[in-house]
């Protein structure tokens, strides 16, 4: 499947590019959480927080959107630990026909955290993981609700 970026989505890449010096694979603009994300290459992470995040309030300030960066990997389970850390992912059901995967996660509260407030977090990995991986993410579970 082949990834469109437009006009927008290229300016938001290269201002990152300037401010942070490291490479944006992608960028959504999330208008229904009013935020931006960004796909970061493996291994550029550090270089888009900064130190103690300053690259993050520095690119917030200068776009005046929330920001939210997730670390790309080219394998779906650590892609997906990735965009909902700091959740303990034990583990992700993959069933092939139907192209939904299943989150397992450690305790209830990761349960929470991998929601999000008002289900931005699993919207974030439902729209990254269609993008990237073509398939759609189901549900969110404990290890003990798990078939």
């Amino acid at each position: 499947m082949e990834r469109t970026i437009g006009f927008k989505e290229r300016r938001y890449i290269e201002e990152l590019r300037i401010l942070t010096k490291s490479t944006a694979l992608d960028c959504i603009i999330d208008e229904k959480f009013d935020r931006i994300i960004y796909v970061i290459r493996s291994g550029d992470m550090g270089y888009a927080i900064g130190k103690k995040g300053e690259n993050i309030r520095r690119l917030e300030k200068v776009l005046g959107r929330k920001v939210e960066m997730v670390e790309f990997a080219e394998e779906i389970e650590p892609f997906l630990e990735n965009i909902f850390k700091p959740a303990k992912i034990i583990s992700v059901e993959c069933d092939q026909e139907t192209k939904c995967i299943n989150t397992i996660v450690e305790t209830r509260s990761d349960v929470g955290i991998a929601i999000g407030k008002g289900g931005c977090t699993i919207e974030k990995a439902r729209m990254l993981v269609r993008r990237f991986h073509q398939f759609e993410v189901g549900e969110v579970i404990t290890r003990g609700e798990s078939s």
